[in-house]
């Protein structure tokens, strides 16, 4: 029930030394502010680096073949072996589990300076890949036009390309069509059938990531001499699996098929990117509790400022005290009172704590959106949720609570004999 005579009992407590109340409110203004700005960094660095797995299966990983390093069965260490197509049948036949197994050749290099793509008068150096279909689904690429590669030109071994902005850039006219057009990739003629662009950042780098042409599987192998060769895979794991537990019988399964010894650990190469994913995860869940932690710090220092001045005013006001026990005041009503003035003040103090927050974290973000969104961000987005700002509101009654119970203990054990007697 609101009782005004005790609303205006508080407000005059609070205001009867302005300067005072304002520095002691500013300890949990600081304490929550600090609070809500650490978590919405803490966001804001996790969608920045959650930005650059977009559209990539991060239950994925990949696999390529090295030199062993140990005898085995008669073979000498130091031997090279390559993956071959019967690899990929028996992985998908052995592990169910796996949702897409993807085998893929490489040729040249965008950033080696070969010229092996040429198209007219025109000649440059580009990033050839024999791919599957199910390679769009596990790497970011957008078809900006045409089409990507398809299971029937995998079957019948079609000589076509899905090449990239900056493949355009190099080969082709400002205005000029690119569908249906030919590129001449190591002397094999291929029909442009897609044109991509892939938000994958390659550690910053980009623009290499528009330089690439992919063409389909089977057809590289034919094209480029490869026999059965494949030069490494990505491999998916189904939601209900996880590419981490399976990587240990994926890894037995290739060095059963090209007599490895089971202990050489050198001769398979592989990058988990699921296993990457969850650390980062893991990395931002500490992040959040070290936000929560020093936040929390810094709100009870505030906190027991508030409560060393409550216990000045209970001081202040002893013989007041005294006088309202005298004339029958509980010792409940004088504990609800202090306890009042605390959590008033702590609550008034921490929502202006939150809404200065929340002011700097909407300016932030205006700054984010108007800056340049292409190439790499490890910031994006800084928010807190509705959670964040009830877990807060929690904090503060506790904290109100906290500062208040002492001096509201102090108070109600003032005689009123001896408060009638203070001076």
């Amino acid at each position: 029930m609101f009782d005004r005579d005790n609303w205006e009992e508080i407000l005059e407590a609070l205001t009867a030394n302005v300067f005072r109340t304002v520095l002691t409110a500013f300890g949990v203004f600081w304490g929550i502010f600090i609070l809500v700005i650490l978590l919405a960094a803490g966001n804001g660095l996790e969608n920045g680096v959650k930005k650059g797995f977009d559209g990539i299966a991060t239950n994925t990983m990949f696999m390529w073949s090295q030199t062993t390093s140990k005898p085995y069965k008669g073979l000498p260490k130091t031997r090279r072996y390559d993956f071959k197509n019967s690899d990929v049948a028996a992985l998908k036949e052995a592990l169910p589990d796996l949702l897409y197994v993807s085998p893929r050749n490489q040729l040249g290099d965008s950033n080696d300076g070969v010229n092996n793509v040429v198209r007219g008068t025109k000649t440059s150096a580009f990033t050839i890949f024999g791919d599957y279909p199910e390679l769009i689904k596990q790497q970011p690429m957008d078809i900006i036009k045409g089409r990507f590669i398809n299971q029937q030109d995998i079957k019948e071994n079609r000589k076509v390309a899905v090449i990239g902005k900056g493949v355009i850039s190099g080969l082709y006219g400002k205005a000029e069509e690119v569908i249906g057009t030919y590129i001449k990739v190591n002397g094999v003629n291929f029909m442009v059938v897609g044109v991509y662009y892939s938000k994958n950042q390659n550690n910053g780098n980009a623009e290499a990531e528009q330089k690439n042409i992919f063409v389909p599987f089977t057809t590289f192998q034919q094209a480029f001499n490869y026999g059965d060769k494949v030069g490494w895979m990505a491999l998916t794991a189904n939601d209900k699996a996880s590419i981490t537990d399976l990587k240990p019988k994926i890894i037995e399964i290739i060095k059963e098929r090209h007599s490895i010894n089971p202990i050489d650990d050198r001769a398979v190469g592989n990058f988990d990117l699921f296993e990457r994913f969850n650390q980062v995860q893991g990395l931002f869940t500490i992040l959040t509790f070290i936000a929560y932690f020093v936040g929390t710090l810094v709100l009870i220092s505030g906190v027991i400022g508030i409560s060393n001045i409550m216990l000045i005013v209970v001081k202040e006001r002893t013989k007041e005290i005294g006088i309202r026990r005298a004339l029958g005041a509980t010792p409940g009503a004088i504990r609800r009172q202090i306890l009042s003035e605390s959590i008033f003040l702590t609550i008034i103090s921490g929502m202006l704590g939150i809404a200065v927050a929340t002011g700097v974290i909407a300016i932030l973000n205006m700054v984010l959106a108007s800056m340049p969104q292409e190439g790499e961000t490890m910031f994006a987005n800084p928010t807190v949720d509705l959670r964040v700002v009830f877990v807060a509101l929690l904090i503060l009654v506790g904290s109100g609570l906290l500062a208040g119970f002492i001096p509201a203990q102090t108070a109600i054990n003032v005689k009123p004999v001896d408060a009638l007697r203070a001076e």
